[in-house]
């Protein structure tokens, strides 16, 4: 009896296995990565780490003309990527601009796709001090864009209030559903699947039909990943990172996004009704690492951990 018991056990625990894996390989079948103009000019072919036809979002950080933006875009086109550029509200001087900067990317990099923020900046250079009232000018339309991500935020913001938040999202949404452009919620890095299920939940309430793109933190070192949730001002989540970087003799080693992946992979099997699209790659260990990662996790070459709350992926990062 003993051991019919430990073998249906152990046929329920492979079962389990088998089905979590392929639940995190469906979540990974499409995924996304950040680059910026100065981290692109670090790696010497998008080709080698990505497959043909993978989004790669260009950053416009405030110190960053779009000149640099638009050649990055225009390099990732040529090497069969797909550019989806950041463009930062406050950090547009008015339609004018953004009309050119518009031109641009689709004359020289083919672009159709973008990312619109408010952008890293307190206070606006020109006209435009929110997402909406770039949007609204019908420039978008007029120069062919027909995927549109904007910003969605399951820890909050310092800079907008709840209501403010949930307001925007129902903008998005009226927007999408008016203009027939596709739009996507993208958020920034989360550590934790937690924040982020809550949050699904409460804006699919709140009658939010944009799908979400999760961003997560590629493999990097503890010390790496602490650095940018500060930088980012990256909230809740972040606490178990500062848990494990307590012990300084950790700070050097590799942290992968398993836990996170897992818990994300489960809820999206588990409720159909489920906003979360696929992952967006945040490379701060750098593309390569991320990419082989990435494509063993995807070939189902890990193992599981004792607690069935994350992996290990059979690789050396």
């Amino acid at each position: 009896m003993n051991r019919q018991v430990a073998a249906c056990t152990t046929d329920t625990s492979l079962q389990s296995a088998l089905s979590d894996t392929a639940a995190v390989a469906d979540l990974l079948q499409r995924v996304s990565v950040e680059t910026s103009p100065a981290a692109a000019d670090r790696v010497e072919s998008f080709s080698d780490h990505l497959a043909a036809g993978t989004r790669v979002y260009v950053a416009a950080l405030p110190d960053t003309a779009f000149e640099r933006v638009i050649a990055t875009a225009r390099r990732l086109s040529d090497e069969g990527m797909v550019p989806v550029p950041h463009l930062p509200a406050r950090g547009i001087a008015g339609p004018d601009r953004l009309d050119s900067v518009l031109g641009g990317l689709v004359a020289e990099a083919g672009v159709r796709e973008v990312l619109v923020i408010g952008g890293g900046l307190r206070e606006p250079v020109g006209a435009f001090a929110r997402t909406m009232q770039m949007l609204r000018t019908g420039l978008f339309q007029r120069h062919g864009i027909g995927r549109i991500g904007v910003a969605g935020h399951p820890e909050g913001s310092p800079d907008i209030d709840a209501a403010g938040l949930a307001g925007a999202i129902a903008e998005k949404n009226a927007f999408a559903d008016e203009t027939g452009i596709a739009m996507h919620l993208v958020t920034q890095f989360c550590f934790d699947h937690a924040p982020v299920v809550a949050w699904d939940r409460a804006i699919r309430r709140q009658g939010n039909r944009l799908p979400i793109h999760i961003g997560v933190a590629g493999p990097a070192t503890l010390k790496s990943l602490l650095s940018y949730a500060r930088l980012c001002g990256i909230g809740a989540s972040a606490r178990m990172l500062r848990r494990q970087g307590a012990n300084l003799a950790k700070l050097g080693r590799v942290s992968a996004p398993d836990r996170l992946i897992a818990g994300l992979a489960r809820y999206r099997a588990e409720d159909p009704e489920c906003g979360v699209a696929q992952v967006h790659f945040f490379t701060f260990g750098g593309l390569r690492r991320s990419a082989v990662w990435l494509d063993a996790v995807r070939r189902g070459e890990i193992d599981w951990r004792a607690d069935r709350n994350g992996f290990t992926a059979r690789v050396e990062l």
